[in-house]
Order: C-alpha cells, then structure tokens, then sequence
C-alpha cells in the first residue's frame, strides 16, 4: 500500500509552483487531490498566477499516476467559493484527510510607500486565507477525528524581511494561527504544523524578478543569504517535506516549525 493510499488532500494554489508539486508527489503516493486555485490574475501583485490550463493538466497528470482529481477554482478571500469547494470535496471522496494551506502571494514596499490596498491584499491572501479555508476544512476533519493541516509560511514568518513588512505580518500570523490551531485541535486528533522555506523556483519566483526589473538569480542573491551554496531550492524539495509531515511517520509532530531553508536563518 502506497504511503496515502484512501487518503484525500485538499491544497490551495495547487496549479502551478509548490502547491503543483505537492499535488503530484501526494497523488504519486495514492492520495485524491482536490486542486484549488484562483486560477486568474488578481489586482495585486501584477505578475502571472495559475491558470485554468494549468489546473486541467494537473488534474490529467493525477489521473496519468492513477489517482483521481478534481479542480475546484475559486480565491481563497472569497468564503463562498472555499466553502463551495470544500463541500465538493466532501461530495466527491467522502472526507478530507490532509489540508495543505500553500496559497500566497509576495511583493516589495517600504512602509512610507505601502498603500491599503497593497496591505489589504498581503494579509486577506496569506493570512485570511488561510483561515477561511481552515474553519471549513476543520470541522470535517473534526467528525472524522483525524487529519493533518500544514500552513506554508516562509522564512520570514520567522525573521524580518527588507521591504517586506505586510508580507512579514502576515507569514509570522500564519505561524502563530498554526500553534493556536495545533492546541484547539489536537482532542480530535488533527495535527497542525507550519513549514519555512528559504526562496523556492516557482512562477513566483520569476514574477517578482520581473516587477523588480532583475532576474530571478540577482533577486536570490540580494534577498535569500542562503548558507548552502543554492540561489534557491525547488518546489519538488518543498513537496518531500509535506509528503513527511503528512505522513505517519511524523504522527506526534503538532505545533511544530519546519525549517526548509538551506542554512539562512542560523546566520
């Protein structure tokens, strides 16, 4: 039997960059994928985001490893398109067994210049989110007494960015909804962790170069201060981290942080 095998994940942000390659490692391993995305470009940040190709072809290379999918678009921000989603879910594979939280967005500004709607949007995608997704995924959970979250924070929910204040506020929330969900949830067995990565090579990645009017490598070199000899690492590395915390093998981890990030925060 395959590590998660009648198991059921629901992941936001899943058509492209990390929530992809999480999707297609999870699915390689026996779980059904519920596949959520907003699937448009969206006001803020001005770089390209998943499309509905991208979400289609992910849910054809699930069928090609012989699980199942279903694609579900929808933002995050909205709870009418969350709950529609997760009510799909439950519709389509009876439960929901491993909720990976992925969905993000990240952009540069000084705080003399930051405007409500760059703020506003930082926090309602990464951190509201999050939430939004959460208290309709949890109760589920709850009735089955069982189950996994996994918040993907960064390094700066961690640490300080330059120029990153909004994107810092909401990564360090995420971290704390992490440890404050791992206590309301651990009498139904459902445990809660966060992960950190350093700089991941995802569309993102290229997306901030470009708003920056740099390439992804001098981005990487100006902000990561990786320790490990690496610009950045890849979405694939982020999967097999999930892949672990997900699976049985971490059973008793719950409120934890878990650091992906090539050696930058021990200097």
């Amino acid at each position: 039997m395959a590590d998660f095998d009648n198991k059921v994940a629901f992941i936001t942000g899943a058509a492209h960059g990390q929530g992809r390659a999480v999707a297609l490692s999870l699915a390689a391993k026996g779980a059904k994928i519920v596949a959520f995305d907003v699937a448009k470009k969206i006001e803020y940040p001005k770089y390209e985001f998943g499309t509905n190709d991208e979400l289609e072809s992910l849910v054809k290379e699930i069928e090609d490893l012989g699980s199942k999918a279903i694609a579900c678009v929808g933002d995050v921000r909205d709870d009418k398109a969350v709950t529609a989603a997760v009510n799909k879910a439950v519709e389509t594979f009876g439960t929901i067994d491993i909720l990976f939280n992925n969905a993000g967005i990240c952009a540069y500004a000084t705080v003399d210049k930051m405007t409500d709607e760059e703020w506003n949007a930082m926090i309602d995608i990464n951190l509201k989110g999050p939430f939004n997704v959460t208290r309709r995924v949890a109760p589920v959970m709850m009735k089955a007494k069982k189950g996994v979250i996994i918040n993907n924070s960064s390094v700066m929910g961690l640490r300080g960015g330059n120029r990153l204040s909004h994107y810092t506020a909401s990564k360090w929330g995420l971290t704390g909804l992490t440890k404050a969900w791992a206590i309301e949830l651990a009498p139904y067995n459902i445990r809660v962790v966060s992960i950190h990565p350093t700089g991941v090579n995802t569309p993102m990645n290229d997306g901030l170069a470009a708003m920056e009017g740099k390439t992804p490598e001098e981005i990487a070199e100006a902000s990561a201060g990786n320790l490990l000899p690496v610009p950045w690492i890849e979405p694939e590395d982020v999967a097999n981290l999930v892949d672990y915390i997900a699976s049985d093998k971490a059973r008793y981890a719950t409120g934890s942080q878990f650091v992906l990030d090539a050696g930058l925060l021990t200097v």
